[in-house]
């Protein structure tokens, strides 16, 4: 009679050793094991903890950089400027215009007895103008001006901070949408492949040959340049990188056993694609998604440089390095928007690499059997 094996001898395999690690790695699902994996790249990882965390503080930009308080306590009642406009003479001026809250006069009935005002710790909006400001323009940092200002006496370092959001809500809108459209068109392409196959790509090489960038000088000069409009028209454009990708992936799947499954059991061709092909063809449209946001910012940024971007006063990076261009000894404008453009770059690129090695299976059991990181 055969005798019983212990609780420890049934955990391990014909080899000796234990065999428990590897059915619980065999029941992780498969996007917690491509998050484990990530995480074990620390440079990626804490890039995106940075990306993320500077990107929701700069979506709260007006609670600590505005030109408005928080809270103003006047005369027994409570105020708040960043919800609602309030005339100058609510707080006794002689004007019924909107009040101007770094004038001097407000400022005096603020530190009355008995009223206060609590403003955020930058006390300026990326389009504030000080009139009461007795130096030139552009002025370099001070107390008052933590990176200074530029040729319009605007705060740079306000204007760093809502630039940074314009460009990354312009890049994850672009993205989204050349990825949704390069999915589409790649994925017709790849399955239906024949003589859709080939329309398809004589279309797009004909698409791609048109020169973007005088079409963007076209459109500029005959519409109010907008975010709206560079979306469309860079959006026109985008996508053709990223088909070609979900074409070949396509093309590949689509000879799969579990496709011929999948139409044996009946399945029309756009829940074949859906449900099936699409799925095991993303890892490129995954891999390439920090990549194509760098390219985005930098498209905005080389357009708002030239004169065919965003207009004015809308915060721009671009328009911030063409500043630090005009005003050469201005050192502080072109030093600071560099920094923020190439740490923003920089985080997005290690971001990359490491949901790439995360998704690539073989790289990551190489860098996990060396001993790397």
């Amino acid at each position: 009679m055969n005798r019983a094996a212990s609780p420890e001898s049934s955990r391990r395999g014909a080899n000796g050793s234990d065999a428990q690690p590897l059915r619980g790695a065999a029941s992780v699902p498969p996007g917690r094991r491509v998050w484990l994996r990530f995480k074990r790249n620390r440079l990626g990882y804490w890039s995106l903890i940075v990306f993320i965390a500077a990107f929701v503080i700069s979506l709260a930009g007006p609670l600590w950089s505005n030109d408005k308080p928080l809270v103003v306590r006047y005369q027994g009642h409570f105020y708040f400027p960043l919800v609602k406009t309030y005339a100058e003479t609510t707080f006794g001026g002689d004007f019924p215009t909107p009040a101007d809250y770094l004038d001097p006069f407000v400022r005096d009935r603020f530190s009355a007895p008995g009223n206060f005002a609590i403003y955020p710790p930058n006390h300026y909006y990326y389009d504030t103008l000080n009139y009461f400001s007795k130096g030139s323009n552009p002025a370099p940092p001070s107390r008052e001006n933590w990176l200074g200002t530029d040729d319009r006496g605007r705060d740079v370092f306000a204007r760093l901070v809502y630039g940074f959001r314009v460009s990354v809500l312009f890049a994850l809108v672009l993205t989204a949408i050349g990825t949704v459209l390069g999915v589409v068109a790649g994925a017709v392409q790849g399955y239906f492949g024949g003589r859709i196959d080939i329309t398809g790509q004589r279309l797009i090489e004909i698409w791609s040959a048109l020169p973007e960038l005088y079409l963007l000088i076209i459109f500029a000069s005959i519409f109010e340049p907008s975010l709206i409009l560079l979306i469309i028209l860079l959006s026109l454009f985008g996508w053709i990188g990223l088909s070609d990708y979900v074409r070949a992936e396509f093309l590949r799947n689509r000879t799969q056993d579990y496709v011929r499954a999948a139409r044996a059991m009946g399945l029309s061709n756009w829940q074949i694609i859906w449900r099936h092909v699409l799925p095991n063809s993303l890892t490129p449209v995954i891999t390439f998604l920090p990549f194509r946001m760098s390219g985005a910012i930098l498209a905005l940024t080389s357009l708002d440089f030239l004169g065919l971007g965003v207009p004015s006063p809308t915060p721009s990076l671009g328009e911030l390095l063409a500043q630090g261009k005009a005003n050469l000894d201005a050192w502080w404008i072109s030093l600071s928007t560099f920094g923020v453009l190439v740490a923003t770059l920089l985080l997005l690129t290690f971001m990359g690499d490491a949901l790439r090695n995360a998704l690539d299976t073989r790289i990551s059991d190489a860098v996990k059997a060396g001993g790397g990181q």
